[in-house]
């Protein structure tokens, strides 16, 4: 309707309709909180935040009319067009399924108008208001992150996003989508959501539709014309698949013509019942919502059930207060840091933490090595800018500068007391505060927010509870570094907090180094004034919790909670303990390898030098590019911009390949001395005394596929093909009485090729047991498979495996040492019998171009860069990282998915097995020699299962064990 032809606006239409989306709030609500409950158990973190974001919006708007619409169901009359219509949603958590209806009673308690319609989203009531209150001369403002509604935006229509609080105008429709919002659902259409499941067009993502249907108009034209378009690829699936196109577009364009209960008149905002919202909000437990009304607890009598159990309801000016008003923690300003030496202040603290359901917490300890670190102290964070210390093993000053105690590892007797002569400052021995923050931190209500917790609870670990002796046990986390990873791997640069820090909040964090010094005037930790270290340490839980008010609630509405919550964040613990079991190693045969390695080396040495007819320091690139290319003559030397020669192992490895033994000699030279520098004698200082064991370190961010990385030292790169690798294997041992467990994936990554590629030969080979290789051979060279021979199979695996890594013919040809032209010759002879294998390539370049990221089978996002670089080096790298980047990822969340369910299973069957290492694909276990068959069972039966139920695979995973007394020997 045209403005000229709508009525006149009524006086008391100045001011918006308000279509609130109650169900996006709901979810909003659930996911930005921590669980919390009402005094008889019952989940009420959603009504919560439910509650105080529909108060605050009501207040600060006062609207003169308004409604809270909510979807009334699964199950509308999209699924009769489109069975599968949000089919591959999974059910809500059984913690939000009794808050649906207590939400409801929450709109009703702010006796605000409620409206949901079986067989309709809310969405579509939202659309059909929205056309009705424009037909009425009346604008209208909905209240919603769903970027579906972007559609209804118009002069008439605006929106309102509460998670960033601002007004969603035109240039953010097209940001988002690329055109007008009028346009917003045949883009849409073409792409589809995998999220609701609406199926789209093959290929075409949200910026190639956006330039399609600019070009085009709509998608009816682009459909008519699609015989048009220069790319063949695109207009293939144009063409095949416009019916689907056409099905799309009526699932993702709202209803605004749906037969509404109420009409525009009945939505006017009523009078608010006092009584009644404070007999709700006491009911609930809601005792800071009643604060903030200016209601005392206690003059309102609770009809709900009563529980001899307080509520975990947060208190007042609570973090998650903050996250709902505004999800962007305040500015970091002057903040209120606590140095507690006291025990009623700790017990208060403990006792905030405990009422309010969640805490930062970081720990200051003696190094960065979790095994041998020694906690100095603990911080705490319960809201922006409240943060304190609670040093524990730090060296006082004496009151007339003697040296006071050093309480590393502290026990009672090492307390400082108020009053204590000798001291110029107090502090709490480990064991008294341990008496306090152990129940804390074990007890599971209670989320502990940190960031790379798994270097906190690994510390933690070698503390004893006051109480049962056992190691300390961080129950329920939450890690800001796992955060960032999930939901920025590969677009923000690191994940450090330092790093976010800045990032985020544009704030510059105190370094270690400002209050240690550095290099030989470095002081340890413990050394630091207690004023200086409170500044510090309290500064890591504050900016720890902001970063978890801002990360936490993207999860959801980037849907990304199933990645944190089924593969991240339940590794966190997992890891820790792996780390602090360590695995053995066996002393002697480490020396014996180290002196063989020298020897060798030695003899090399003597060689080269030899060869080259003088002595030079071998090591040096700068020395032995002179003696190569200058002295010797030899062709292929290239210069960098130093002016120094390349002597990288591509270099000397051509010159091998050519007959060039002195280039050969060096190669092995420098194996050798990588094998005795980076494992024989790391290993053997590696050996932590107190355990008698190496205890590596597990980084969970270090690849932005998801694979973990392993350091300090690194065990995930000891050499597997050559012998003195493999010897190095043979140093790791298990304990008396125990074996060790190898147990690893058969071809994983080849299996999820075949799978995301459809590939009907490779499938089929994979199902009836067929050696692939050999499959690949008979495919590509034309050779039956019982006349295969081993070379024309090794040629094939490498074929195989290249091709995942988008491997070139130049790469190729390299590797099996043939002429590029003949490897280019077998790379599009394997194409021509695997077009599957083609087509998923490309659609995978297609949709990183796109999206800006890929995605595993899983859903973790591997956000690219490059893409359109005209740069071909950068091009080609970042296509090889869209190609390969969903498998690698998905083999990754595939073991991680084993390793979060084994201890469990392993536990629940009785059996004492003890996860210590994750190598890629493999996983070794220390295990009792009796226990030993049951437990391989146990483990590759719920490796082969671990994609259940998320991911069914049309490949079956082949999960092989062996048992040693080695890990040589059980691989």
């Amino acid at each position: 309707m045209s403005s000229d032809e709508r009525p006149a606006q009524a006086a008391d239409a100045a001011k918006p309709l308000v279509l609130v989306d109650g169900s996006g709030y709901i979810f909003r609500a659930f996911h930005a909180l921590p669980m919390m409950t009402r005094p008889d158990g019952t989940p009420v973190n959603a009504v919560f935040g439910f509650t105080k974001m529909l108060m605050k919006l009501v207040d600060d708007l006062k609207p003169e009319a308004i409604a809270v619409i909510f979807d009334a169901g699964r199950t509308t009359f999209r699924n009769a067009i489109y069975p599968e219509y949000k089919a591959n949603r999974g059910e809500p958590p059984e913690e939000l399924v009794p808050q649906f209806d207590l939400v409801r009673d929450a709109t009703r308690a702010l006796s605000l108008p409620l409206l949901e319609i079986p067989g309709f989203e809310a969405d579509d009531l939202i659309a059909t208001y929205a056309r009705l209150a424009s037909a009425a001369g009346r604008p209208s403002l909905i209240v919603s992150s769903d970027k579906d509604l972007m559609q209804l935006v118009t002069d008439d229509v605006s929106m309102l996003d509460p998670m960033k609080n601002r007004r969603i105008s035109f240039a953010e429709v097209d940001e988002k989508f690329g055109v007008r919002p009028d346009q917003v659902v045949d883009v849409q259409a073409l792409a589809g959501d995998s999220t609701d499941n609406v199926p789209g067009v093959p290929g075409i993502g949200i910026k190639t539709a956006a330039q399609l249907i600019t070009e085009f108009g709509d998608l009816e034209a682009l459909l008519a014309g699609a015989e048009t378009i220069k790319q063949p690829k695109r207009r293939e699936s144009l063409i095949t698949f416009a019916e689907q196109a056409r099905i799309s577009r009526q699932l993702v364009e709202l209803k605004n013509d749906v037969d509404v209960p109420l009409d525009l008149e009945a939505l006017q905002t009523p009078v608010r019942d006092d009584a009644m919202l404070n007999q709700f909000l006491a009911d609930m437990g809601f005792r800071s919502l009643l604060a903030a009304r200016n209601v005392a607890p206690q003059s309102v009598s609770s009809s709900a059930p009563s529980s001899a159990s307080n509520s975990t309801e947060i208190g007042d000016k609570s973090a998650s207060d903050e996250a709902i008003s505004d999800i962007h923690p305040p500015h970091v300003e002057q903040a209120d840091y606590q140095l507690i030496t006291d025990e009623a202040d700790l017990a208060q603290w403990v006792a905030d933490a405990r009422r309010q359901g969640f805490v930062a917490v970081d720990t200051e300890t003696s190094n960065l090595n979790a095994a041998s670190a020694e906690l100095i102290g603990i911080s705490l964070a319960l809201a922006p800018g409240k943060a304190c210390y609670i040093p524990l093993a730090h060296q006082l000053e004496a009151a007339e500068g003697q040296s006071g105690f050093d309480f590393g590892g502290a026990d009672d007797a090492a307390l400082t007391e108020a009053g204590t002569q000798g001291t110029a400052a107090q502090q709490l021995s480990l064991n008294l505060a341990l008496s306090y923050l152990a129940p804390l931190f074990e007890d599971a209500s209670v989320l502990k927010i940190g960031h790379n917790l798994k270097y906190d609870c690994h510390v933690l670990r070698h503390c004893l509870h006051p109480e049962t002796g056992r190691p300390l046990d961080v129950n329920s986390v939450d890690d800001t570094m796992c955060l960032s990873y999930v939901l920025d791997a590969g677009r923000v640069e690191r994940h450090g907090l330092d790093h976010l820090a800045m990032h985020w909040l544009q704030h510059q964090t105190i370094k270690y180094e400002d209050i240690c010094g550095k290099g030989v005037k470095q002081i340890p930790f413990s050394a630091v004034p207690l004023d200086k270290a409170c500044d510090y340490a309290a500064e890591d839980a504050d900016i720890t919790l902001r970063l978890w008010m801002m990360l936490k609630p993207r999860l959801a509405r980037e849907g990304m909670s199933s990645v944190y919550e089924r593969l991240e964040r339940p590794l966190i613990r997992i890891l820790a303990q792996m780390e602090s079991e360590g695995i053995a190693v066996d002393m002697g045969i480490l020396r014996h390898l180290s002196d063989d390695f020298a020897t060798r080396i030695h003899q090399f040495e003597a060689e080269i030098h030899t060869l080259a007819d003088e002595e030079f320091n071998i090591a040096s690139p700068k020395q032995l590019g002179e003696i190569l290319f200058d002295k010797m003559g030899l062709e292929g030397g290239k210069k960098s911009k130093t002016g120094a020669y390349s002597t990288s192992a591509d270099i000397l490895e051509d010159l091998a390949a050519n007959g060039i033994e002195i280039a050969q000699k060096v190669l092995e030279y420098r194996q050798l001395a990588k094998l005795k520098s980076t494992y024989t004698d790391a290993l053997m200082t590696s050996r932590l005394a107190r355990t008698g064991r190496v205890h590596t370190s597990f980084s969970m961010v270090g690849a932005s596929t998801g694979r973990l990385s392993s350091s300090d030292p690194n065990l995930q790169n000891i050499p597997i093909r050559t012998s003195e690798g493999r010897a190095i294997r043979t140093a790791f041992v298990a304990e008396e009485g125990h074996q060790l467990i190898s147990a690893d994936y058969s071809q994983i990554e080849l299996r999820l090729v075949a799978h995301v590629a459809r590939e009907d030969t490779m499938l089929s080979a994979f199902r009836n047991g067929v050696d692939i290789h050999a499959q690949t051979a008979a495919e590509v060279f034309g050779i039956p498979l019982d006349q295969m021979d081993s070379e024309t199979r090794r040629r094939a695996k490498a074929i195989n495996f290249g091709i995942i890594y988008g491997i070139s013919g130049f790469g190729l040809a390299r590797q099996l040492g043939i002429a590029q032209g003949e490897a280019r010759d077998y790379i599009a002879a394997y194409f021509e019998r695997f077009p599957g294998i083609r087509d998923y390539m490309e659609q995978a370049k297609d949709f990183g171009r796109d999206h800006g990221y890929v995605e595993t089978l899983f859903g973790r996002r591997v956000h690219l860069s490059g893409l359109d670089s005209k740069n071909p080096a950068m091009r080609g790298f970042a296509e090889r990282q869209a190609i390969n980047a969903p498998i690698q990822g998905s083999a990754a969340d595939i073991i991680k998915r084993a390793m979060v369910r084994l201890p469990a299973i392993l536990r629940d069957a009785g059996l004492s097995a003890r996860m210590l290492l994750q190598v890629h694909d493999e996983l070794i276990f220390e295990v009792a020699e009796a226990e030993a068959q049951q437990t391989v069972q146990l483990i590759t039966k719920t490796m082969e299962e671990a994609p259940l139920p998320v991911l069914q695979l049309d490949v079956p995973l082949v999960a092989e064990a062996g048992v040693a007394k080695s890990w040589a020997e059980a691989h």
